[in-house]
């Protein structure tokens, strides 16, 4: 049996082999991965950094479930990754039940404050949401999520479960190279909040590589939930500390806004693709949009263009921008507007967009169709049983709203930057109302048995690199490492930003087309993936090496 030090240290191998054979690029390659997938029959779990990673597997061991292991991993996360993710922000997951074969939905989104209108920022002086400060702040749902998921299926006691976290807490644990580069870019955010100074920047100055951080105000908070429950949170001293940071600086929320919280489960939605069920959550997530690039992709012969060709990329680009226009039309919190999801995932609907593209030629925009009638760590998680869960938690930006709540140790995020000021729009912002979301897990199903649970960080990125680590696995063959690792595109803002991977000759002919092709670093996300392989049952599992971590399993 692997120890939790083995574990680790095994995961940072990986990596440095990973980034040694390809000459510390962490782009260079187009098709093909550089390390092999991890493959294990007990358990596997894959996360965004090797201590989450290695907790996990830690509470698999120790006789909890994939659940159990999935909520270990994102509180250790919370405090290895702190500028992505944590208690202070939200939560979606997708969750394989393997004893009744039910797939189920999880929300762990936050409402607005009731006093956040449009009425109410306008006249603050507001012109569009603001990216940081108190009037970012929507309820956090992230803990909610994490204690509704383990009050419907965790086994061991969310103490142990939380207990690796705890530890890291107090005792420490050493800054990788990339987090702190990470860290040094948002030392302004930190500079504006008392707390946040405290916390982040001990010694007045984001930590370097190698430095030991410790958040003990975190490991105390830990403790008291894991005593107290989700009451702890939303009703108690916690809550009472959220509420004066945020009432403190000009804010408007209210213990009632964070008592009423409450997560919700909700049915997965799916496109079928060439005998292959993607699975996605149903709004306020943005996770419709990579299944529209699918029906839409479904009708071109993408395998005869090459992998990463520039016609491929063309296609999937404009697939994007069609999908990307009903996003910013159509995706709202369905309790304030009627989403016409299933016209939208409609496979005539789909043909109909798809007659839009011109496949010479790129369009600078499309309409959104008419069908009436955003930081973050992602990890998963599959168990000896094959129950999975596709597990995404996220502050938003780095280090959210840049507001820690006093001495809690708790970073808030600043999700509610995803409302608009726009008030035609299905998504501006209402009191009690949840913004539209960026993170999204996936999880791909064969024949009604689960195949592939998965995800990609980083905003807008994520609904069109599912689309593309999907189609590398299933047009291209790809393994479950190197479709996460093969060479990405992101289009966003109107510009194409390509990965070092994909060559010159693909970028001219790109440029011919129309696209505003430009180098863009590090914004191609982190993906994470656990395969079960349909004849054996083994469990193979990938990690991006974009990112610090690793999967491993026992």
């Amino acid at each position: 049996m692997i120890d939790v030090k083995s574990a680790s240290l095994l995961c940072a191998l990986l990596l440095v082999t990973a980034i040694a054979v390809a000459g510390h690029d962490r782009n260079a390659r187009s098709v093909k991965g550089t390390r092999s997938p991890v493959l294990a029959r007990n358990g596997m779990v894959a996360t965004s950094q090797p201590l989450a990673t290695a907790a996990g597997l830690r509470i698999l061991q120790q006789g909890g479930n994939a659940i159990d292991a999935a909520i270990a991993a994102a509180a250790v996360l919370n405090v290895v990754e702190p500028h992505m993710t944590g208690i202070g922000g939200d939560a979606f997951a997708i969750v394989y039940w393997s004893k009744t074969g039910e797939l189920a939905g999880l929300n762990a989104s936050g409402r607005a404050p009731a006093a956040m209108t449009l009425d109410y920022l306008k006249k603050k002086g507001y012109t569009s949401m603001p990216d940081s400060g108190v009037d970012a702040i929507t309820v956090p749902g992230a803990f909610d999520g994490w204690f509704s998921l383990h009050g419907k299926f965790g086994k061991l006691k969310l103490a142990d479960v939380l207990a690796p976290a705890i530890e890291y807490a107090e005792n420490g644990f050493p800054v990788s190279e990339i987090i702190s580069n990470q860290w040094q870019l948002m030392a302004g955010r930190l500079m504006r909040d008392e707390w946040a100074k405290k916390t982040f920047m001990p010694d007045g100055h984001p930590l370097q590589q190698g430095e030991i951080f410790y958040n003990r105000n975190l490991a105390a908070t830990f403790r008291k939930l894991a005593a107290g429950g989700r009451d702890a949170f939303y009703k108690g001293e916690i809550a009472e500390k959220i509420v004066k940071a945020i009432r403190d600086k000009g804010g408007v929320m209210t213990m009632e806004d964070l008592a009423s919280h409450k997560s919700e489960w909700v049915k997965p939605i799916g496109v079928n693709y060439k005998g292959y069920d993607l699975y996605e959550l149903p709004p306020n997530g943005q996770g419709m949009a990579a299944l529209q690039m699918l029906n839409i992709l479904e009708g071109f012969d993408l395998k005869s263009l090459g992998h990463n060709s520039a016609e491929y990329l063309h296609l999937l680009v404009e697939a994007k921008k069609l999908a990307f226009a009903d996003r910013a039309r159509y995706i709202a919190d369905p309790d304030f507007a009627k989403i016409p999801v299933e016209k939208l995932l409609s496979k005539p609907y789909a043909a109909e967009r798809r007659k839009l593209i011109d496949r010479e030629r790129a369009r600078q925009e499309y309409e959104p169709g008419n069908a009436e009638q955003s930081d973050t760590i992602y990890l998963t998680v599959v168990d000896r049983d094959h129950n999975a869960v596709s597990f995404i938690n996220s502050l938003f930006d780095a280090f959210g709203s840049g507001v820690v709540a006093s001495d809690t140790g708790i970073c808030l995020h600043n999700r509610g930057a995803g409302f608009s000021l726009n008030p035609d729009s299905w998504n501006r912002v209402e009191g009690r109302k949840r913004p539209m979301h960026t993170i999204i897990p996936a999880f791909v199903m064969k024949d009604g048995k689960p195949l592939w649970s998965y995800g990609v960080m980083g905003g807008d990125n994520q609904p069109q690199a599912h689309a593309q680590v999907f189609l590398n696995m299933i047009e291209f063959g790809m393994n479950v490492q190197e479709a996460g690792e093969a060479a990405r595109f992101r289009h966003t803002g109107g510009r194409l930003g390509l990965e070092s991977g994909i060559g010159a000759e693909v970028r001219r002919l790109l440029a011919i087309k129309g696209h505003t092709v430009v180098n863009m670093i590090d914004s191609y996300g982190g993906y994470q993936g656990i395969l079960v392989d349909p004849k054996t049952g083994v469990l193979m599992g990938g990690s991006d090496p974009r990112k610090d971590g690793c999967a491993m399993g026992w």
